[in-house]
């Protein structure tokens, strides 16, 4: 079946399945080569998953998005690009116009765009003043025909508020959002909602957590990226690795009705809950796009949802907002975050 779209803004659709990049980024994992990674994202756009996610810190991924956007240029103007604009916690103290419009003209250069269809804004640490003001000079440089679209990534509800009451106008909160992970559920979904603000969810299938291949297994002793060991922390939170595998069986139960993968309902499951505009799934190639376009093909009934949630409604966690535990620097979550990789060093300081 083809891939749903959806208006973000009047005059602004994407596809509701979004293929994130996170994993093409440099120090992410094994490289991927180059052409291999481009004829992938040929074939995703041919199947209709015309919506790329990426983000200025995702060393090198802006630049491969735009060599894609060359060596195709018909199907480059069915794509939308959506990136993170992701200051360095260390610069974030006494923070400049320049500095957020350097990274807003780097990503323009690097993507070969003229005006950036959505520029995502992330700010590391609220102890620290400073993100209305950022999100004031992305307003300055839409009207300047920089950026089209302005989003927001990991805020929680008091934040966002603050964003809302200085007149900013977002079209979009990216958070992360699974069965094993409903945080947004506690006052950001609602908050969206009020103010036409639509959820772009990442984290959707936990890494490949939420997929077959984890069934009746025993957790890994050794995490093979920073994504694993991220969603593993997950697990841990939600109520460790039994009521995991608890809602994996859940999961698999509702898929073998649909004859379709325990991914597919995961997506499904995340793309009908309330204000979810899209689901954001981290591909290195194509490899699992077959699965991925099943999802267009089913729906979940009551006895469905009844079934996954009698397994997340004993959730311990995890605990807080949106991001709130990623952002406590000392602790375990925190520490896998890389926090200075895009100005750091850059310009007079």
């Amino acid at each position: 079946m083809p891939v749903t779209s959806i208006a973000l803004a009047p005059d602004y659709r994407v596809s509701r399945l979004t293929k994130g990049n996170w994993q093409l980024a440099a120090r992410h994992g094994p490289a991927v080569e180059r052409a291999v990674a481009i004829d992938a994202m040929r074939r995703f756009v041919e199947a209709g998953i015309t919506n790329f996610d990426c983000a200025d810190h995702y060393v090198g991924v802006e630049e491969l998005i735009g060599e894609f956007r060359r060596t195709h240029p018909a199907l480059a103007q069915q794509l939308t690009i959506q990136t993170k604009l992701v200051p360095d916690r260390d610069v974030l103290r006494g923070i400049r116009r320049a500095d957020v419009e350097l990274i807003v003209d780097r990503a323009r250069a690097r993507l070969g765009q003229d005006t950036l269809d959505m520029v995502q804004f992330h700010w590391w640490d609220w102890s620290i003043p400073g993100h209305v003001d950022s999100l004031l000079w992305l307003v300055d440089m839409q009207r300047e025909g920089k950026l089209r679209q302005i989003g927001v990534t990991n805020y929680d509800v008091v934040h966002l508020q603050e964003a809302l009451d200085a007149g900013v106008r977002l079209v979009s909160h990216q958070v992360q959002y699974s069965p094993l992970d409903r945080r947004p559920e506690r006052g950001v979904v609602d908050l969206c909602m009020r103010h036409g603000i639509h959820l772009q969810c990442y984290g959707t299938v936990a890494g490949g957590f939420l997929g077959d291949r984890w069934l009746g297994q025993s957790a890994p002793t050794q995490p093979a990226d920073r994504s694993q060991a991220k969603y593993r922390l997950i697990i841990e939170e939600f109520g460790g690795w039994a009521l995991y595998q608890e809602l994996l069986a859940a999961l698999a139960g509702v898929a073998r009705r649909h004859a379709v993968s325990i991914t597919a309902v995961a997506l499904r499951w995340v793309l009908d809950r309330p204000g979810v505009a899209t689901a954001i799934v981290g591909a290195r190639t194509d490899a699992h796009l077959a699965d991925l376009l099943t999802v267009e093909g089913f729906a979940l009934d009551d006895a469905d949802r009844a079934a996954i949630a009698a397994v997340t409604d004993r959730a311990a966690g995890p605990p807080g907002d949106c991001y709130s535990v990623e952002r406590d620097l000392d602790g375990r979550h925190g520490s896998l975050n890389w926090m200075n990789q895009n100005l750091k060093g850059v310009g007079s300081r």
